[in-house]
């Protein structure tokens, strides 16, 4: 597919010769009153924009009319190419959509709108502002709703990025990069669910030359030294293949495929291959006209070189999320070098080049096409969203979740293909079917075997949800630190049960949720007026309520409590000298003493405080202050004759990268490999053991465990006690107080 850029003269006379040689070049296939529309739409922007310039200096005009040539090129109808004319006219001059109703008629206004609302899409980052989250939640809801109503404005809008990728060049460093991490972020993945490769492609190459230039042009010159003698081989292949399959009686038209500076420097990077070692820098397309035709050119490719293990994809078979199609195979061809082979029919290929804009003309004669319904139906199933998500961040993370992640294809006992975002457990695929068979799992099996229901699935992998007859979901399920739900579809239809329970029960399991996790981090006299202020929240009792009914989970108490607790950190000078970060022990600088200068201070061993604890001093005879946790039993017990040696202390700033040691508790019923399954979960977190203590009692079976632990957080400590707490025989894991 080949995009011609318009270019228009300066004087008013050229300038209308320019637009009557472009709709000339745009009008073949056309009814005269629909090139009428398109120059009534030129018309109208030519008039609009006739001051405007783009950075680059050339009239604004020349954007506009890029943009409909790329619209034209995806084969789009003519009231998509005049939208496409018009789509900054409202947005930019003083142009009505009245106006435009007027002149070119209701639905390219309508499409016009759609473009215009989808313009605060722009102001979207991934980056958590919860300031902003709504207004992002918004502009997301309104492209949804633009793309679900009619699909021709997100592909116009996709057009518009496209062309505005191409002249980056000619804005601000910073604003090059802005842009084309916006594009990376939301337009290519877009680009690529609706399986308009072409343009996927190329926006990503484009975002890539601007994100990463050293590494874009490092791959790229990988690309052009040894271009010659690629092509001559590349030729030779076509021309071995060529001779085969005519022998064969198989009519094929054979091409090297273009290569994309993106997906090279990701494969490399994923597969953690060299440039030279990829097996699809050479590259040819098979293009033939039935799925029969394709099998019989694959026993063909594979007859005439040895394919390459594991480097073979059946996409007719198991098409990808947005339906497309193709074998790719890896062999070694002539002169022993790797060669990619991929192989698709006409139709195939014109899916892949332009996704859903090539379905359009068949929704325009009111003809059914499934892979086009599919599309339109998950649209509006992404929209149905903003009815189930409880806040904004709910809805963004699940937009991305579905529309940003590779997906997995499992199958159910009776063959049923479902797709689920990659990471998805059984939990997950009990949701996906339906709403009760999640609230009622209790187990699973993958390919006849019980798996726990934490299990990541795979592609290809048949899963059988195992339920009872009454129950609902656990509230370990909403843990995020526990990973049995991974997609915010499951989560939000997890929460919606507790929601639906009774207030009362709701409000006393939030208290023995919240005095459960207050207790395994070991914190006391926490206000929890104040915790409750960290949610937004007016009052405890409605906190209580949302932690009972799942709005807020154990990770999100950790953070809270971390956020009261943690000392402010106090900026450093900077200095011109380097300084290299390692990891420290809580010391001695680390306590700020009220009121004096720096004093002799040590850590109390009998409550262990660690930044974040409420701490307080107490005057020793002869070894400084000592640190207590306000609530140590020690200072509560205290006589009053010796109160009078306590004195205000605070945590001083303490790096990012700094450790402390914390005292865990563990209380199981014995069995073999508990302290291996323990000492697992640490290795996985990263968390180094100081000290263990192990006591075991043969005639009761139990098991206490004590351990020192070096801690970065709060929310570090309330993770790994989670996942502990969740190994069998686990009885209770807290913070010794």
């Amino acid at each position: 597919m080949v995009y011609v850029e318009s270019q228009l003269p300066s004087s008013t006379h050229d300038r209308e010769n320019a637009k009557s040689i472009w709709l000339a070049s745009i009008a073949e296939g056309r009814k005269p009153e629909e090139l009428l529309l398109i120059r009534a739409a030129l018309d109208i922007a030519g008039h609009a924009h006739i001051e405007q310039t783009r950075a680059s200096g050339e009239p604004y005009l020349t954007h506009a009319m890029a943009v409909a040539d790329i619209v034209a090129a995806m084969r789009l109808d003519h009231e998509s190419i005049a939208a496409a004319i018009l789509h900054d006219v409202v947005e930019d001059t003083d142009v009505t959509l009245e106006q435009i109703t007027e002149q070119c008629g209701p639905s390219v206004a309508h499409l016009v709108d759609g473009v215009t609302k989808m313009s605060s899409i722009g102001e979207y980052s991934f980056s958590a502002d919860g300031g902003k989250e709504q207004i992002k939640a918004e502009s997301l809801r309104k492209l949804l709703l633009a793309m679900a109503e009619d699909v021709r404005v997100v592909l116009i809008k996709l057009a518009d990025r496209l062309h505005n990728m191409r002249t980056l060049k000619f804005l601000s460093e910073d604003k090059q990069r802005r842009i084309a991490r916006e594009t990376m972020d939301i337009y290519a993945p877009l680009a690529n669910r609706l399986g308009i490769w072409q343009i996927k492609w190329e926006l990503e190459d484009l975002s890539f030359r601007y994100l990463d230039p050293a590494t874009y042009k490092q791959v790229a010159k990988f690309l052009d030294e040894r271009r010659v003698d690629r092509q001559e081989y590349i030729n030779r292949v076509i021309a071995i293949l060529d001779k085969e399959l005519k022998k064969a009686g198989v009519k094929a038209d054979i091409k090297g495929r273009p290569k994309h500076i993106f997906s090279i420097w990701k494969k490399m990077k994923s597969k953690g291959l060299s440039f030279h070692d990829l097996y699809d820098v050479r590259a040819v397309r098979v293009l033939v006209d039935s799925v029969a035709d394709c099998y019989h050119v694959l026993g063909t490719v594979h007859g005439l070189w040895p394919h390459i293990p594991k480097e073979f994809d059946d996409y007719i078979a198991t098409p990808k999320e947005n339906n497309y199609q193709s074998i790719h195979t890896a062999v070694i061809g002539p002169r022993g070098k790797t060669l990619e082979v991929q192989i698709r029919t006409y139709d195939m290929e014109k899916h892949a080049e332009l996704g859903v804009a090539a379905h359009w003309r068949y929704k325009e004669g009111g003809k059914q096409n499934k892979a086009f319904e599919q599309k339109i139906a998950w649209l509006r199933q992404l929209l149905d969203w903003k009815e189930e998500e409880a806040n904004a961040g709910d809805f963004i993370d699940r937009f991305k979740s579905e529309v940003f992640q590779d997906r997995v294809y499992v199958l159910t006992p009776s063959g049923e293909v479902f797709d689920l975002p990659q990471g998805a457990t059984p939990l997950d695929f009990a949701y996906y079917i339906h709403t009760e068979v999640g609230n009622r799992c209790r187990g699973a099996k993958v390919n006849g075997r019980i798996v726990p229901l934490t299990y990541e699935l795979k592609s290809g992998e048949q899963v059988e949800v195992l339920t009872t007859k009454q129950g609902g979901p656990s509230r370990d399920w909403l843990n995020p630190h526990l990973g049995y739900l991974k997609t915010s579809r499951a989560r939000s239809k997890a929460r919606s049960w507790f929601k639906q329970q009774d207030q009362q029960q709701n409000l006393a399991d939030g208290k023995h949720l919240l005095d459960r996790e207050l207790h395994r981090l070991g914190v006391h006299r926490l206000s929890q007026d104040k915790l409750s202020e960290q949610f937004h929240l007016q009052s405890v009792e409605e906190m209580l309520v949302a932690i009972g009914r799942g709005d807020i989970n154990p990770s999100q108490i950790a953070g809270a409590v971390h956020r009261l607790t943690a000392p402010e950190v106090k900026a450093e000078p900077e200095s011109n000298k380097p300084v290299r970060k390692r990891k420290n022990r809580v010391k001695e600088g680390d306590i700020q003493i009220s009121g004096v200068g720096n004093l002799l201070t040590n850590m109390a061993r009998c409550c262990k405080p660690a930044p974040g604890d409420p701490i307080i001093g107490f005057i020793t005879q002869g070894r400084g202050v000592s640190i207590h946790r306000r609530d140590c039993k020690n200072v509560l017990n205290l006589p009053d004759t010796k109160r009078v040696r306590l004195i205000e202390v605070e945590w001083g700033g303490i790096g990012e990268t700094s450790t402390y040691p914390v005292d865990v508790e563990i209380e199981a019923i014995d069995r073999q490999g508990l302290l291996i399954d323990i000492y697992s979960i640490l290795g996985n977190e990263k968390i180094n053991i100081l000290a263990t203590n192990t006591l075991s009692d043969k005639k009761s079976h139990s098991a206490r465990i004590d351990l020192t632990l070096e801690i970065a957080d709060i929310d570090q400590l309330s993770r790994v006690l989670s996942r502990i707490n969740q190994l069998p025989n686990i009885v209770e894991v807290r913070r010794k107080c």
